[in-house]
């Protein structure tokens, strides 16, 4: 049986985008209630009837949340430039060593805005 995982973590944060226009929102410091789905897939072990403990993944990202937490963005290693984008791939390559059976990154970074990286 083939399944799909989903687990979210929360964060606070701020960050400011530099390579927006000088007059633009974004280009100004500002912060988001982030939200981040890490999303696993995989034949479940028949063994077991799980594909992975959902304990699990919290345990490799609980460090990553750490890492980002009321911190501001622009100013961690690999995030200068701190877009919805780049934050997925970014914490995508912090969890894919751990967590093989990563498939996606969701970042929500509003209510209604939202980046999915794949792994591509």
């Amino acid at each position: 049986m083939f399944v799909r995982l989903s687990k979210t973590f929360r964060f606070e944060a701020a960050h400011d985008l530099p390579t927006f226009p000088a007059d633009h929102k974004c280009r100004r410091l500002h912060g988001h209630s982030f939200r981040f789905d890490v999303i696993v897939e995989g034949e479940v072990d028949p063994a077991k009837g799980y594909l992975i403990d959902y304990g699990d993944i919290k345990k490799v990202a609980d460090p990553i949340v750490k890492r980002l937490d009321h911190y501001y963005l622009n100013e961690i290693e690999g995030l200068s430039n701190p877009t919805s984008e780049v934050l997925a791939v970014w914490i995508w390559n912090q969890l894919k060593s751990e967590l093989p059976q990563l498939t996606e990154i969701v970042v929500h970074e509003t209510c209604t805005s939202t980046c999915t990286y794949r792994g591509r």
